[in-house]
């Protein structure tokens, strides 16, 4: 059976499922929202209960959201609640810390050196690399116009 172009593309737009676009938005915005909020509160209690300086809270805060970002990847909670809330999950510390376990999880069967090791950073080792690199052609850009001074 021959389609034309348009007759396939009617067709594919007719069997494709309805996007729930603003459904997911939301709920990725929330949940981003939520995982800040849990972070911004480990901020605040570590200022009031352990009396933390503003530097010390800015060192133990991503601490913090990177171990329950690995322990909830560990604990399989992370998935669970990617597959819900979407690119909510992907709030730099914790998507990064899911990012760097997922692979050393999947890859554990292989050995520590070859698995472990050499897989944990197939997702997170190109946002690693163009991240530093970016910012190192910047700082050269704000040294050279004389921007930090």
């Amino acid at each position: 059976m021959d389609y034309t172009k348009q007759e396939y593309l009617d067709y594919v737009q007719k069997k494709s499922p309805g996007s729930k676009l603003f459904r997911n938005m939301l709920v990725a915005f929330v949940v981003g929202g939520l995982i800040c909020v849990v972070g911004q509160a480990f901020g605040e209690i570590y200022k009031a209960v352990f009396g933390l300086n503003e530097e010390s809270v800015k060192t133990a805060v991503p601490i913090t959201m990177v171990f329950l970002g690995a322990l909830f990847t560990g604990l399989n909670l992370y998935h669970k609640l990617a597959k819900y809330a979407g690119a909510g999950t992907l709030v730099p510390i914790t998507g990064f810390a899911n990012a760097v376990v997922s692979p050393a999880i999947e890859f554990k069967r292989e050995g520590y050196v070859l698995g472990v090791a050499a897989k944990m950073f197939t997702i997170a080792g190109p946002v690693l690399v163009y991240g530093i690199n970016t910012s190192i052609l910047l700082g050269l850009i704000f040294y050279a116009f004389g921007f930090g001074k």
